[in-house]
């Protein structure tokens, strides 16, 4: 099986459910309220679990209830949390709201993961003991640029999701294999809107990018090669949360087991289209035999 290491955040997402977001200054009366355990560390730490990769959880929970139910999730799904260490004071938590269409605003208070801003003993032999290194920017720069240094040393694969967007270090990028924005990262992190330019910009800085468009889909661009577009399975969303995370957590197995790229960009979207249209982030993730029958289908 593929082992794959992550170093991110984990949060307990609050979630409400409304017809329309509210604007600025404006009320609105929502039908449901949800605590779900996210974070974008551990949703694709779970997701990759559940589409059948060996996963170790790099991060931090708070000591309270959330932390406690936060580590629970990941070892339910089958994650090992050995490397998930608990600190004084609140776990993270994101508070996000869902409207009608499945779209999303979130605000993520970072609570413990503020904690994880440098690699631990035993991080270093983890990460080098995987194939894979699953990276995002929930957690201080400090520990991702750690963390991205110890997998180039050891030749782990990094793959890097710009969320939330933010300026970059060039030694951040140079330890990078595969980055993995959204159309809105790409373009927050070069300018450009056109997802095909900015897969180009983003070139000069990595060597192989995977853009993900919702529901238009992903292209993939390398140095070496022409560009290549993945449609998106059509399906009615129900709530997009964690999408983004589940298509990166199958795509790194799915690379992990070798697969062409456009095989494998194509799985890891058939996961996210599941993942859409249930409600919740690592709620709503897919399990193998679920992601092998909508790819086959």
């Amino acid at each position: 099986m593929t082992h794959i290491a992550v170093l991110g955040s984990t949060n307990m997402d609050l979630v409400v459910y409304v017809e329309k977001a509210p604007r600025l200054g404006e009320t609105v009366t929502g039908r449901e309220f949800r605590t779900i355990p996210g974070g974008k560390g551990a949703n694709q730490a779970v997701a990759a679990a559940r589409a059948g990769a060996t996963v170790s959880m790099i991060g931090a929970v708070g000591n309270d209830g959330f932390g406690t139910r936060l580590r629970s999730t990941l070892e339910h799904s089958g994650v090992t949390t050995d490397h998930l260490r608990t600190v004084e004071g609140p776990s993270g938590t994101a508070h996000i709201v869902v409207d009608d269409e499945g779209g999303n605003a979130i605000v993520v208070i970072p609570g413990a993961n503020g904690t994880v801003d440098h690699l631990v003993p035993g991080d270093e032999g983890l990460i080098a003991s995987a194939d894979a290194l699953l990276l995002q920017l929930e957690i201080p720069l400090a520990a991702v640029l750690a963390g991205a240094r110890t997998a180039r040393a050891h030749g782990v694969r990094t793959i890097l999701t710009p969320a939330p967007a933010q300026p970059l270090p060039p030694e951040l990028l140079a330890a990078t294999d595969l980055l993995v924005p959204n159309e809105h990262e790409a373009a927050t992190l070069t300018g450009r809107a056109d997802p095909f330019a900015a897969g180009a910009a983003l070139l000069d800085r990595v060597p192989r990018v995977v853009i993900t468009l919702g529901a238009a889909g992903s292209v993939y661009l390398t140095r070496d090669a022409e560009p290549l577009a993945v449609p998106a399975p059509r399906v009615t969303p129900v709530d997009s949360t964690g999408a983004g995370d589940t298509y990166v957590g199958a795509l790194a197995v799915a690379l992990g087991e070798e697969r062409p790229i456009r095989e494998a960009m194509t799985w890891a979207a058939a996961a996210a289209a599941l993942s859409v249209q249930r409600e919740g982030a690592s709620a709503s993730m897919p399990y193998r035999s679920e992601i092998e029958a909508r790819y086959t289908s």
